[in-house]
């Protein structure tokens, strides 16, 4: 017994050191969570660190990038969209017709692009051209006719409104003269409109140095493609109105009902790099008694990247005239209610004139009068477009839409949308 309790000390402590070597493995296993934890937490924290780094490296790449780009090509080679400077609206010239203003939907021509006017014979197309050279002076600009045709009548394009003494006039030989003095004059950057009358009568010089009956196969198209891939750039950098007048030929090969049963002359490449095209047409004449004193045409936008295209306009030829802006006007005031008409007579501001005629020399004589009425049309035309944008966004879902193929020309698009 006394030997039992000598002994007891030393049982207590073998009983408490597994107790205490537990206590030292808990304790370091704890210590290893707290490490792993405190591990864990660096290497993310090292992570974004090393994401930070990589942006602002990222970052640093690209500025050493544009700057070697600046240096090389020179500034404003490459920019940021949203900060560059340049208006977000294009500068245009008007067309001189209020309708084809207003169906362009910016107010005219855009300047620094290519604009193709084609259409049949006797269908205005030179007489709209040279409305567009007659607004530009307007505004002091310097133009520049290149009459392939050799056809300009001076006597016309004074009555139109072009003054011929600050005209620039070329009568070129052949095709590459046409177009190269075209592009210097365009690189000099003082010149607002050029007019091309007509891309038919570009003849290459090696058309003309052959005998007659000579097969050239795709000269005039491959000749219009280099001359327009010069143009381009320096079109926009000069903010000049480069526009083509250009002929119609009947396709032969027309497969399918409804398809295009004209082409325009010089290719295809006029046609990716005009930004407007205009389809002038003849649909009557005017007449004064039985004397034929003008023609009734329709301009129909196929093709504009500046607003939405397929729209039409219409308006008066005055033979030896140009389009009559009074008769337009008359048009469109009559069709939006701003004149009652009766019969013969028309009712303006409670006063009554009698015939067309007589309407319109009033309109002439009176520009505050005339003013008004545009002013009106023009209020009422833009309330009419941005209504019918609000209509369709809401009337998006419950409209039937008629796909049309993708291989489809401009032509087959419009013939598609009339039917």
């Amino acid at each position: 017994m006394a030997r039992f309790l000598r002994d007891i000390p030393a049982l207590k402590r073998s009983l408490f050191a597994p107790e205490v070597c537990r206590g030292t493995v808990l304790g370091s296993s704890s210590q290893l969570c707290n490490f792993s934890s405190k591990g864990r937490r660096k290497s993310k924290s090292d992570g974004s660190d090393s994401g930070e780094e990589n942006m602002s490296k990222k970052d640093l790449a690209l500025k050493q990038a544009l700057d070697q780009i600046t240096s090389s090509f020179g500034k404003g080679s490459i920019m940021w969209l949203g900060r560059s400077a340049s208006p977000r609206n294009v500068p245009v010239i008007s067309t001189g017709s209020f309708s084809l203003d207003v169906a362009l939907g910016t107010g005219g021509l855009p300047k620094g692009r290519v604009v193709e006017i084609y259409g049949p014979e006797a269908s205005g197309k030179t007489t709209l051209a040279l409305h567009v050279i007659a607004e530009a002076q307007k505004q002091g600009g310097y133009c520049v006719f290149v009459d392939a045709e050799h056809a300009l009548d001076p006597a016309l394009a004074e009555t139109i409104g072009v003054n011929t003494e600050n005209l620039l006039l070329s009568q070129p030989d052949c095709g590459e003269q046409a177009l190269s003095l075209v592009d210097t004059l365009i690189r000099s950057g003082s010149v607002d409109v050029v007019v091309v009358d007509s891309v038919a009568a570009l003849v290459p010089k090696s058309e003309l140095d052959g005998e007659m009956g000579d097969a050239h196969m795709a000269m005039q198209a491959r000749l219009m493609s280099q001359a327009l891939r010069k143009l381009s750039h320096s079109l926009s950098l000069s903010q000049t109105i480069l526009i083509f007048i250009n002929q119609v030929r009947s396709k032969l090969s027309t497969f399918g009902f409804g398809g295009p049963t004209e082409v325009t002359c010089g290719g295809n490449a006029l046609k990716f790099y005009a930004s407007v095209r205009l389809n002038i047409r003849r649909t009557g004449f005017v007449k004064k008694g039985e004397e034929t004193v003008g023609s009734q045409v329709i301009v129909k936008i196929v093709k504009n990247k500046l607003a939405p295209p397929f729209k039409n306009a219409e308006f008066e030829l005055e033979f030896g005239k140009g389009i009559s802006r009074e008769g337009e006007i008359i048009d469109l005031a009559t069709k939006h209610k701003f004149v009652t008409k009766s019969g013969s007579f028309y009712t303006f501001n409670d006063q009554k004139i009698h015939g067309k005629e007589a309407f319109k020399k009033f309109l002439a004589e009176n520009e505050s009068a005339r003013e008004e009425l545009v002013m009106k049309l023009r209020e009422k035309l833009l309330e009419a477009e941005s209504k019918k944008e609000r209509q369709t966004d809401i009337l998006d879902g419950e409209t039937s839409e008629e796909i049309i193929s993708t291989d489809a020309t401009d032509e087959e698009a419009v013939t598609a949308v009339e039917a």
